[in-house]
Parts: C-alpha cells; sequence; structure tokens
C-alpha cells in the first residue's frame, strides 16, 4: 500500500514510519524540517518538505497514495500562536477529496470524544487540564480532530493520554472510556505500531479508540 505520512520525523512518526515500511508499504514522508529527516531514510522514503499550511505541497505528498496517516500533534510550546494542524488538516481532508483518497488514521487524545465513551473521569481530566494550562493546544486539538471527524472520509482516530519514550510492550488495552478499563501511559512506539495497524485494518472505522499498556 501507497502511504503518505504527515507529521513524520516527530517522536510518534518516525515510529509510524519504520512500522508502515516493516508491512512492505510505499511511504512519503510530509516534512516541515529538512533537518530532522533520519539518515536511514535515505532510498526507502520519498520526502515531500512544506510547511502544513502550504496546500501545494500537501497535495503533491499525496499524489498516488492509496491512504493516510497523520502522527500530528500542537505544539506543548506556550508561546505558539494560531492554530496551523486544524488548517492543516482541512487542506489534507480537500486534498484527500480531489484525489478520491478515503483511508485516514490519525492521533489524538481524549480531550476528542468518541459517541461511544462515557464521561468518566480520564477524559473529563485530561479535558479540563488541557483548557487550564494548554488552552491554545486544547483548541488546536478539537479543530483539528473535527475536520477529519466531521468529512465523508472512512477514518480512525487513535487517542491516548501519557505517551512515553522507549521499546515497544505492545498495547494491551483499546476501547472507549467507560467500557474498557484504558490505562495511561502507552509508548511512542506502541502508538506508531498500532497506527499503522489500523491503516490495513477497518474495525474501527469512523471510530477514535483509545489506547494504553
Amino acid at each position: 500500500m501507497k502511504v503518505t505520512v504527515f507529521g513524520a520525523t516527530g517522536a510518534v512518526g518516525q515510529h509510524l514510519v519504520h512500522a508502515l515500511l516493516a508491512k512492505g508499504d510505499t511511504v512519503t514522508a510530509h516534512v516541515r524540517n529538512e533537518a530532522k529527516i533520519p539518515a536511514a531514510w535515505n532510498g526507502t522514503v520519498r520526502v515531500v518538505v512544506g510547511e502544513i499550511t502550504d496546500a501545494e505541497a500537501i497535495d503533491k505528498a499525496i499524489t498516488g497514495a492509496d491512504a493516510v496517516a497523520s502522527a500530528l500533534g500542537p505544539s506543548m510550546d506556550r508561546k505558539a500562536t494560531g492554530l496551523p494542524l486544524a488548517e492543516g488538516n482541512r487542506l489534507i481532508v480537500a486534498a484527500m477529496d480531489r484525489h478520491g483518497i478515503r483511508r485516514y488514521v490519525g492521533n489524538g487524545t481524549p480531550t476528542v470524544l468518541d459517541q461511544r465513551d462515557r464521561r468518566t473521569f480520564q477524559p473529563r481530566f485530561s479535558a479540563l487540564m488541557a483548557r487550564t494550562f494548554l488552552h491554545r493546544a486544547y483548541d488546536e486539538m478539537v479543530q483539528m480532530s473535527k475536520a477529519i471527524t466531521t468529512s465523508d472520509l472512512d477514518w480512525t482516530i487513535v487517542r491516548f493520554m501519557a505517551p512515553r519514550n522507549g521499546s515497544a510492550r505492545g498495547v494491551r488495552r483499546i476501547g472507549f472510556f467507560g467500557h474498557t478499563k484504558i490505562g495511561f501511559a502507552v509508548t511512542r512506539a506502541d502508538i506508531g505500531q498500532f497506527t499503522a495497524d489500523q491503516v490495513h485494518d477497518n474495525n474501527y472505522l469512523k471510530a477514535a479508540p483509545a489506547i494504553s499498556n
């Protein structure tokens, strides 16, 4: 499968690219900072450089793709301004529509609610903390997710709470708050692997499952 990855050089994105390549997929990486491109990608990953608000670069990146995967996440820098990822996701949706690409798999947090969720402690706590201490990032996460969930795409958003560095341990809890006992921690390696798995699996179509180790 030909998969375009956004946020490819990030902490989760690099694991996502690695997992897709391990599956035998052909990967195109949209990157904003050329200096962050791993040397290991040379000769194995097609790279398109551009800002996430660059419609032309986004269109170039997804041309010929069968699916789009995203590890984009808001900046936690309190000095950051605007909602570039929200605009970027709107541009991604528009480009996918133009090219007839249906499958989208992205990442999110419990601040993005799924209709299957019950209003339990974890999503309430996550939203409260984000609104209180990271208001801009909270708004961006909500808006970038809304651009996807209100589209006609065949989407899946993989949600997690406390990403950690370290080796993959395996995703042991998958489901929806109030129905499945979801923990807090999950490794970035496992997030990348699970996200890559969803590109090839329609089990969570138009759903936002939460995961943990």
